[in-house]
C-alpha cells in the first residue's frame, strides 16, 4: 500500500534588481522538476517572481540559495499583506 504523504502549499514572492533572464528561467524550470518547488510566475514587469513550493520538502533557506545559485539578484522578499495595507491605506 501506497502512503501519500501531506504537502504544506507556500507561496513567497521576491522584488529583484533586474527581470529573469531566459537562462535564469531554466535554471528554476530545473530545480522544480527535481525539488519541492511546484510552480513559479513572474509579474508583468519581470521584477518580481512568487514561487510556490512544498514546505514540507523544501525549507525557505533553500529557495534563497537556489536562487543565489542561478545568480537571481534579489532586493527582498515581499510581504502581499503588508503592501495590500499600505495600498489600502493610500487610497483612504
Amino acid at each position: 500500500m501506497c502512503r501519500v504523504l501531506p504537502m504544506t502549499l507556500v507561496e513567497i514572492t521576491f522584488e529583484l534588481q533586474l527581470p529573469l533572464t531566459s537562462q535564469q528561467l531554466r535554471e528554476l524550470g530545473g530545480f522544480a522538476n527535481t525539488y519541492g518547488l511546484r510552480r513559479f510566475r513572474t509579474d508583468d514587469s519581470g521584477r518580481r517572481v512568487t514561487l510556490e513550493y512544498d514546505a514540507s520538502r523544501l525549507k525557505r533557506t533553500e529557495l534563497v540559495n537556489v536562487l543565489r545559485r542561478a545568480k537571481i539578484p534579489v532586493v527582498r522578499m515581499v510581504d502581499p499583506l503588508a503592501e495590500a495595507a499600505a495600498s489600502a491605506a493610500v487610497g483612504s
